[in-house]
């Protein structure tokens, strides 16, 4: 028999010693979540950057709040949720999940959100029924849509699709405007942002009623957080604080006409690098994102130094003689005094409003403000008191501010007449293109490509 060497015993000793050891770690079984109680409360939240992810963080962290304890992401996609609130590896999911029909191993949450799921192809075509059956829908695995189609068969037989993992809904519908896939399902909101990036995108049938949107819990999960969720929901409809969570994240969408968008799109590629970089140094000096101050600028003039309007007002900012002097600016049509200059007014405007008005409120009415003078922001201000509103929130602030314009109401200000409306529409686009810019010019933002797709696609998941 031939002796082994000492020396390869104790290498085999050693291998098998790790082997086991990444044996072990690949299938031991993660702990199940702390109490809540103990001062973390870990929830389930997308992956992905989004306008949902951080609409669905942000309603998360108050409700951490609420209860008194620190907030613990856990980033996974929505096939995944059943399986990790089973383990009770999380103590809810905050993935907006489609709350409508009743679920085996799902308990829902009040319904925060209703929407409308819509089929968009890549060829923009309407669809009729029967066309389905030559259509191949691709959903995101135990999404809403998925939910929603489930639902939308009963009434449409010829209703057929398959799923994938490890994607979310608005990275098929960014595939579907590239004509990486032909079709796929997401709701008005989804397809209201995705339309700003994508101008031609329509959406096409309706696939079943609308979804009410809500938080998911295990089914045998603890009835005291429960219950202290539906309390939590009830206060902030009744306060208000969803309406404008709502508002905040998705009312701006679908602000701008299709022509405009295209327009934008085009300038961001070709005029905006000429520029951007004084608008970086505006933000250096300011504090105030570039992003905002670029889509400032370009509602104002388009990104065009030259531009003079009929009211006398002129440069990249559009900025008033009187303006340009306040900020001591020699020539209102250089591009780098103009930026520079408007952004210092539009942080002095917001030094200017209390100190009790939070982020992201304190913004937008500078913003109001530098369309159409503090005064006439003030003057908002009263009448929403008058009316029982909150005087240093945007969300009641631009139900008053067109009433400026009515005479009857302008009579009964400080400044009079003003045109308001405009003001919240400028408020509005400007937010719009900020979050395009954001967009667009984030470093992780890549095109998707079929190849991808296949990847994910499971087809034990057809139906």
């Amino acid at each position: 028999m031939r002796k082994v060497s000492p020396w390869k015993i104790a290498a085999l000793t050693v291998l098998c010693i790790g082997l086991g050891t990444a044996l072990w770690a690949s299938f031991k079984i993660i702990e199940p979540v702390s109490d809540w109680n103990r001062g973390e409360l870990v929830v389930i939240l997308p992956p992905a950057d989004s306008l949902d992810q951080q609409f669905d963080q942000r309603l998360a962290e108050l409700f951490a709040a609420y209860l008194g304890v620190k907030l613990k992401p856990l980033a996974l996609y929505p096939q995944q949720v059943i399986t990790a609130l089973a383990k009770h590896q999380a103590h809810f999911s905050a993935i907006g999940m489609r709350a409508n029909e009743a679920d085996d191993f799902l308990k829902f949450g009040p319904p925060y959100q209703t929407v409308r799921e819509r089929i968009v192809c890549s060829d923009d075509a309407p669809l009729l029924h029967e066309e389905l059956k030559s259509r191949k829908i691709i959903v995101v695995a135990g999404s809403a849509e998925d939910a929603t189609l489930r639902a939308g068969r009963k009434n449409i037989p010829a209703l057929s699709w398959q799923v994938v993992n490890q994607k979310m809904p608005n990275e098929l519908l960014e595939a579907v405007a590239l004509g990486d896939i032909d079709c796929t399902v997401a709701n008005e909101e989804q397809i209201s942002s995705m339309r700003n990036y994508h101008p031609d995108m329509e959406a096409s049938l309706n696939i079943a009623t609308p979804s009410q949107l809500a938080w998911s819990f295990p089914t045998d999960g603890d009835p005291e957080l429960y219950g202290k969720m539906t309390s939590f929901f009830a206060q902030i409809q009744q306060d208000g604080t969803l309406y404008r969570l709502l508002e905040q994240y998705y009312g701006h969408n679908d602000r701008i006409v299709p022509l405009d968008a295209a327009a934008f799109l085009t300038k961001t590629n070709t005029v905006l690098p000429h520029y951007r970089k004084l608008f970086e140094d505006a933000a250096a000096l300011t504090g105030i994102e570039w992003q905002l101050l670029a889509a400032m600028a370009y509602r104002e003039s388009h990104w065009d130094p030259l531009a003079t309007s009929y009211t006398k007002v002129r440069g990249m900012m559009m900025l008033t003689e009187d303006t340009a002097d306040r900020m001591d600016v020699s020539n209102r049509l250089d591009a780098r005094e103009s930026i520079m200059a408007g952004a210092r007014y539009l942080q002095l405007l917001k030094e200017q409003l209390p100190l009790r008005i939070d982020e992201p409120d304190r913004t937008w009415l500078a913003l109001a403000a530098y369309n159409q003078g503090m005064g006439h922001l003030e003057d908002a201000r009263m009448l929403a008191q008058r009316y029982g509103l909150n005087a240093d929130s945007w969300v009641d602030l631009q139900k008053v501010m067109p009433r400026l314009s009515k005479s009857s109401i302008a009579a009964t200000t400080k400044h009079g007449f003003a045109r308001g409306g405009e003001a919240v529409i400028y408020v509005e686009t400007v937010r719009l293109y900020q979050d395009m810019l954001k967009r667009l010019l984030r470093d992780e933002f890549q095109m998707l490509h079929a190849p991808d797709y296949q990847t994910f696609l499971d087809p034990r998941q057809a139906h």
